[in-house]
């Protein structure tokens, strides 16, 4: 059993663990220090909250008030407070500590489940591979506990009453593999129920012996030459360098570069989370972003088999994107010439934890031109006049979270022109699912394929969504911001006019919630921007930014009442989502994922009808993709990029790109 754990462990967080010392806050919104992180704790035990044997799911910065961050200027006492999740004997409870008064504002119990905690994956595996029923499952297919990997997952929410009272995981597993891939051998149709809050089984359920699948499908380098009889032949090198030094400086956690400049910091749930973004416009720095970062991610499986239907995951709030990122690997993750930074988050014991190699920040110039023109008319006979252009180049800062299976890469791109790409890069592992059989020509093919593909013998990929949504809290020269709406709509032609048909634009401000949810139709073009009503620019048009979705656009037929996983992740159902600005708005999940039931979530604060014009607003964006498997992602998949651009309207009196130097 030990060996078992340890291979839990390796998969959790174990290697993460770096001594490297982080340097003291220097903002009220950057990451909490490793030092402010042991203080907290130290505070909660010294107060008598605490003690040795107390868990902690959830340490992170507290912010300030906005208005006290906009008006904090260097020098200035700096608040720091933390928001402490903690489990002992007597319960799970919520505290505010106060680093800069030394003191515990305040104790109170949690009213909902918190994240999970690393030795909930233990201890539910623990639980499962020792339960005499599970034991008998595994014995049935010939297998013992020391043989399989077991990987506990949370249970979701579907209102039954078996659910009240209990801190579910369910827990499948697979053949222990020999080589790199620890899920190509599941062991279908045998899983544990086990209560976390019991400490016990509650329920194992067996459907039948399936046919484990043989082929381990190892896709390091050495495995895929095994497998193949050759490696594609070596070619020269196509790599980025900066053979000069980065443009990037970092000093005081304020990262700049180009126009632009902003914070960045790590949370244990949303990742990678960015604040005080500006850009600068000739002589001056304007807000376009107090903060934006990952605020949920959904990911619902489409198999309604009692071992499928219930992996409805919220992998953000149940799991955490921050405590998941892996460190980054220079010349495959990142460019080598990249800066590299370690993330500080914690361990279940409340001992900082640093991730080595957690963000990149590079430089990169993929060869396309920032603009560009040729002009015939400037040509002579003898002389030719080359085209006039710039060449762009992009400023990157890239997170991996590594959640399950799935690998996640967050990008922030930010360019030359005024523009922020929001990307998300999904690979790694499909989940598969073990069947009998091994050819779609083999009987009950179609039938086992059902709700899914045949990627490999006996492994079926079951179809499944991805949904990410973003939190946006535009401030563009400001906080009296307005969401609008522009609609393509056909023009009406002059009679007798030769031109019958054209476009015409027709805005809309959006002065409630209700009124600024939207779904992107491409039979109804529009524009969506966020704008500053109460500014004007140099000819009179009023700020703005562009929202411009890409090809992260994605619906589906769901039932966001009557069906609980997609009532729990309503937020799904727009891709534009507004709301008036609240410091306790923080996740379109609602601020306790596991096991929720949809009270607390964007869908339903927008219910409120608030205004939203001409005030501090927060805009949510959802993007997501569904997900057909093919065998071309087996047995890992291609990085599939999805995103959308934020876009400067009528922000700047010219292209900022103008002011790029030609090369030398």
């Amino acid at each position: 059993m030990s060996h078992i754990r340890s291979v839990a462990a390796a998969c959790v967080a174990a290697g993460l663990l770096a001594s490297a010392a982080m340097p003291a806050a220097s903002h009220p919104l950057d990451a909490l220090t490793e030092a402010e992180i042991t203080e907290a704790v130290a505070l909660l035990t010294q107060a008598g909250h605490a003690g040795d044997d107390t868990l902690y799911p959830y340490i992170s910065l507290k912010e300030p008030e906005k208005s006290v961050v906009l008006g904090w200027r260097e020098g200035d006492p700096e608040p720091r407070a933390v928001e402490v999740h903690f489990k002992t004997g007597d319960g799970v409870f919520i505290a505010e500590v106060d680093l800069a008064g030394g003191a515990v504002v305040s104790v109170e119990p949690a009213p909902a489940e918190t994240m999970i905690l690393v030795a909930e994956f233990m201890t539910a595996m623990d639980l499962a591979t020792s339960d005499p029923d599970f034991v008998a499952g595994l014995e049935k297919r010939g297998l013992t506990a020391e043989q399989v990997f077991c990987l506990p997952l949370t249970a979701g929410r579907f209102g039954l009453p078996e659910e009240d009272g209990r801190r579910l995981m369910k827990v499948p597993c697979y053949v222990l593999p020999e080589g790199s891939n620890f899920y190509a051998k599941p062991i279908e149709g045998l899983y544990a129920v086990v209560d976390l809050n019991a400490g016990a089984v509650v329920q194992v359920f067996d459907t039948g012996v399936r046919p484990i699948p043989e082929d381990g499908w190892g896709y390091t380098e050495a495995e895929v030459e095994a497998r193949t009889g050759t490696l594609r032949p070596r070619g020269n090198p196509v790599t980025l360098s900066q053979p000069g030094g980065t443009n990037v400086t970092i000093e005081n956690g304020l990262i700049s570069w180009d126009i632009w400049r902003f914070r960045a910091r790590v949370d244990k749930r949303p990742g990678v989370v960015l604040s005080n973004i500006e850009v600068r416009d000739r002589d001056r720095w304007r807000s376009v972003l107090y903060q934006a970062h990952l605020s949920e991610v959904f990911v619902p499986y489409m198999d309604p088999d009692d071992g499928w239907y219930w992996r409805t995951y919220m992998d953000s709030g149940e799991y955490g994107f921050g405590i998941f990122l892996s460190p980054l690997r220079a010349g495959v993750d990142c460019p080598a010439h990249a800066t590299f930074l370690p993330a500080v988050v914690h361990t279940d014991e409340g001992a900082p934890l640093s991730i080595p190699d957690a963000i990149c920040i590079f430089e990169r110039s993929i060869g396309d031109p920032a603009w560009r023109h040729f002009e015939i008319f400037a040509q002579g006979e003898n002389e030719q006049v080359p085209a006039e252009g710039r060449p762009a180049t992009q400023l990157v800062l890239r997170s991996a979270s590594e959640v399950g299976n799935y690998d996640y890469l967050v990008d922030y791109v930010f360019h030359q022109d005024g523009r922020i790409d929001v990307m998300v890069g999904s690979t790694g592992l499909d989940a598969v699912k073990g069947a009998a059989i091994k050819s779609m020509h083999d009987e009950g093919a179609a039938e086992e394929t059902r709700y899914g593909t045949l990627v490999a013998p006996n492994l079926i990929a079951p179809n499944h969504d991805h949904y990410f949504n973003f939190r946006l809290d535009f401030d563009i020269d400001g906080q009296a911001n307005s969401f609008m709406r522009t609609a393509l709509v056909p023009g009406k032609p002059e009679d007798g006019a030769p031109r019958r048909s054209f476009w015409v634009t027709e805005n809309t401000t959006a002065r409630t919630e209700l009124e600024g949810r939207y779904k992107i139709n491409p039979d109804r073009p529009a524009m969506y921007h966020v704008m500053n009503m109460d500014a004007h620019g140099p000819l009179g048009h009023h700020p703005g930014y562009m929202i411009v979705p890409g090809n992260s656009v994605a619906y589906a037929p769901f039932d966001y009442e009557g069906d609980m996983p997609m009532k729990r992740n309503a937020y799904v159902e727009y891709t534009l989502w507004n709301t008036p600005y609240s410091a306790t708005e923080r996740y379109a999940g609602g601020r306790f994922a596991f096991q929720s039931d949809g009270s607390d979530t964007l869908a339903a604060w927008t219910r409120q009808d608030r205004p939203i014009d001409n005030t501090d607003i927060v805009t949510w964006y959802t993007m997501g993709f569904h997900h057909v498997p093919h065998m071309e992602d087996w047995p890992v998949m291609s990085t599939m990029w999805k995103g959308f651009t934020l876009r400067p309207f009528n922000f700047f009196p010219y292209n900022p790109a103008l002011t790029i130097r030609l090369p030398e």
